[in-house]
C-alpha cells in the first residue's frame, strides 16, 4: 500500500511541476489522481454470503507483495484530426471521454498525457486473442494524421524512440504492438495504411510477414483460424480480414482471399 501511495504523490509531485498551457485540465488532472489515491488507500473489508444467504466470516489482511500493474500492449492510433492542437484540446475535455497516454507530433515531439501505470480511454469496444479489456493492459499512442497524409520522417522517428524506451521498460513482447484496427476492426481503420509497419517490424515492434514467401499454405491451412490465433475477432469476418490486409500487406481491399493472400497470412501465422 505504501508503495502505491508513493507513486501516486509522485505523479502529483510531476505534474505540479510541469509547464503546461492547457492548466484546467491540469488541475482535474490533479484531482482524479487524488481520487484514486483514496480509493486504492482504502482498506474496507469485502463482505461475502454463501447461497443461502448466509453471512460468510471474512477478514482483511494486508499483503506486503505487491506493485502498480504493468502495460503488456501498445496501441497505436491516428488521431484523424487536423493538428496537436486541436487533438489535445480534444483530451482535454470531459466531454469527449477518449485520452492516450502519449502523442507524436508531426514534428517528432512527443507529448505525455497519462502516466502509464493508469488506463487511459483509447481502445473503446474492442478485442484481442481473449482480452476484452484492451484499456487496462495497454499503453494508447495517438499520431497526429488526419487518415489520409503520409507520416512524415520525424514523426516515426520519435515514435520509435518511444516504443523502444517502452519495451525496455515494460518488457513487452515483440507481437503486442498493434493497430487500434487490429483490435476494433469493424470500427475503426488507424493507423491507416499509409503506417510504415514493416520499419517498426525491424526494430522489434511488432511481427511482419517476410518480404519473400517461399512456402505456400497446405491445402488444410484454415485462415479464419489463423486469424484468430494470431488475435483478430472473426464475429465481423470481413472486417477482420480487410483489417489484416491493411496491417501487414499495407493495402486496402476487399475482404476476398487471394493465394497470395493466404500464402502471407500462413506466413505470419507461422511466426505466433
Amino acid at each position: 500500500m505504501r508503495t502505491l501511495c508513493y507513486s501516486l504523490i509522485l505523479i502529483l509531485a510531476l505534474s505540479a511541476c510541469a509547464s503546461h498551457p492547457y492548466a484546467v485540465s491540469q488541475r482535474t488532472y490533479r484531482k482524479e489522481v487524488r481520487s484514486l489515491s483514496k480509493t486504492i488507500k482504502s482498506q474496507s473489508k469485502q463482505s461475502f454470503a454463501d447461497s443461502s444467504g448466509n453471512p460468510i466470516p471474512s477478514e482483511w489482511v494486508s499483503t506486503v507483495n505487491f506493485n502498480l500493474r504493468k502495460p503488456n500492449y501498445v496501441i497505436i492510433h491516428h488521431t484523424a484530426q487536423q493538428s496537436v492542437e486541436q487533438t489535445l484540446k480534444t483530451f482535454s475535455t470531459n466531454k469527449s471521454q477518449v485520452s492516450a497516454h502519449y502523442l507524436v507530433g508531426k514534428d517528432g515531439k512527443i507529448y505525455q498525457l497519462l502516466n502509464d501505470y493508469l488506463r487511459a480511454w483509447h481502445g473503446g469496444v474492442s478485442r484481442w486473442g481473449n482480452i476484452t479489456d484492451i484499456n487496462s493492459v495497454s499503453i494508447g499512442i495517438e499520431i497526429d494524421n488526419n487518415g489520409l497524409d503520409p507520416f512524415t520522417e520525424a514523426q516515426i522517428e520519435g515514435l520509435l524512440a518511444l516504443l523502444a524506451q517502452l519495451k525496455k521498460t515494460y518488457n513487452i513482447p515483440v507481437a503486442n504492438f498493434i493497430a487500434h484496427a487490429d483490435i476494433a476492426p469493424s470500427r475503426k481503420v488507424d493507423p491507416q495504411v499509409l503506417f510504415p509497419w514493416r520499419k517498426l517490424a525491424e526494430r522489434g515492434f511488432g511481427l511482419m510477414p517476410d518480404t519473400l514467401i517461399s512456402e505456400s499454405a497446405p491445402l488444410d491451412f484454415n485462415p479464419i483460424q489463423a486469424l484468430r490465433v494470431i488475435g483478430y475477432d472473426t464475429k465481423d469476418l470481413p472486417a477482420a480480414i480487410r483489417a489484416f490486409k491493411r496491417h501487414f500487406l499495407g493495402k486496402e481491399a476487399d475482404a476476398e482471399w487471394t493465394t497470395e493472400d493466404v500464402d502471407t497470412l500462413y506466413n505470419l501465422y507461422c511466426k505466433y
